[in-house]
């Protein structure tokens, strides 16, 4: 529900002519009272009516795409789908796109949101994955439920679809009543397959013999990263293979991410067959830990990453690693944005993740175990495994 100029006043303890004239600049008032209105309005993030608001009215021309890094081709190349189709063809005539780039601060992702509220956005599309933070995810909700309240279309790209209780609590049934009335459009997600994705990247793996397969996450405590290496342990798990902890390390989506915990595996595990990687950039990483240490790719260990961003078909040797709709998600997400696309049943639509072969991973080479047997599609993992400390 759309917070009121009496809303505010309630919560500071004064007239809404107080308010008014606080907002106004243009009557005196103690700096006490100043003070609460200002908080009380930041509090309940009231977007000021009136001639002062006139020029980022219902017209709106401003679409917002909050993205986690722009630097990063993921990010890039959903941003610049969104933005293509903002053009002026079609319902709505031209629109202009705002990138928004939080670091990963699930706080700065909040106050982007906040100020393209103030900014009365024609429309947001929030992409990638989310902080496992119930707190933020509570805090995230009542944002978007402001931001449909007020009329701004709001589109999750590659991210999961918010939880019902959570949605609900943050509304409320009173706030869901009046969104409605307003003729609010509710959020659409389009999700990744990543847990799917992940499944079918190691099942390759271990249909080539490996068993000994390391692991460099993404960050902890992302959405993305529990999917993926849900996946991975899934396919693990179909395979009789152990999960074994010292194989998985935690890491970022950059190169240097992927080569310290690339080293910092062989170190644990020097008998490493295979690694997956949290994403392409940082499987270009672990390749080049595993140059630097004397290792063949894929002859001695296999790698993959995930995403398929531009640059992975160029990789010498090219990169295994499961194709995302990037593109294809950014534009739908734009076209969704501006109303030129019908929402998928329940707001929702899973979009497929699709593995791609390329020469970056093999058959796992025959070898003598400890015990004299051979390694191959029948073991699982075995052998010491160390229980070091994540980072190079």
């Amino acid at each position: 529900m759309a917070v009121t100029l009496a809303d505010v006043a309630a919560r500071a303890g004064v007239s809404a002519a107080t308010v008014s004239r606080v907002l106004s600049g243009s009557y005196p008032v103690t700096e006490g009272t100043r003070g609460r209105v200002l908080r009380a309005v930041a509090e309940l993030e009231y977007v000021v009516d009136g001639p002062a608001s006139a020029l980022a009215g219902a017209g709106s021309d401003l679409v917002g795409i909050v993205v986690n890094d722009i630097a990063d081709p993921f990010f890039g190349v959903l941003a610049g789908a969104v933005q293509e189709e903002l053009g002026g063809a079609g319902p709505g005539g031209e629109k202009l796109a705002v990138v928004c780039s939080t670091g990963g601060s699930a706080a700065r992702e909040l106050d982007h949101l906040t100020h393209l509220q103030r900014q009365r956005a024609a429309a947001v599309v929030l992409t990638g994955g989310a902080p496992e933070d119930p707190g933020h995810a509570r805090a995230l909700a009542t944002k978007l439920a402001r931001l449909a309240a007020a009329g701004t279309r709001v589109v999750l790209c590659g991210r999961p679809p918010q939880e019902p209780q959570v949605t609900a609590g943050a509304v409320g049934a009173a706030g869901a009543a009046a969104s409605r009335a307003r003729g609010a459009v509710p959020p659409v997600t389009l999700a990744f397959d990543n847990r799917g994705g992940a499944r079918r990247l190691t099942a390759h793996l271990l249909a080539l013999g490996h068993r000994r397969i390391g692991c460099v996450a993404g960050p902890a405590g992302r959405t993305t990263t529990t999917e993926r290496l849900a996946g991975h342990r899934d396919a693990l798990a179909g395979h009789g293979v152990a999960d074994v902890s010292a194989l998985t390390v935690p890491g970022g989506y950059d190169r240097s991410s992927g080569y310290d915990a690339a080293l910092e595996l062989l170190r644990r595990e020097p008998r490493l067959t295979a690694v997956v990687a949290a994403n392409d950039t940082a499987a270009l990483g672990v390749c080049a830990a595993l140059r630097d240490r004397g290792l063949r790719i894929p002859e001695d260990v296999s790698v993959a990453g995930f995403d398929d961003l531009p640059f992975s078909v160029d990789a010498a040797p090219a990169l295994t690693t499961v194709r995302l709709p990037l593109r294809e998600a950014g534009a739908r997400a734009g076209r969704l944005a501006l109303g030129r696309a019908v929402a998928p049943p329940g707001g929702v639509a899973r979009l497929p993740a699709e593995l791609l072969v390329r020469e970056s991973t093999g058959p796992v080479r025959p070898a003598t175990t400890s015990d004299g047997g051979a390694e191959g599609a029948g073991s699982a993992v075995s052998g010491p495994i160390g229980s070091g400390r994540v980072g190079a």
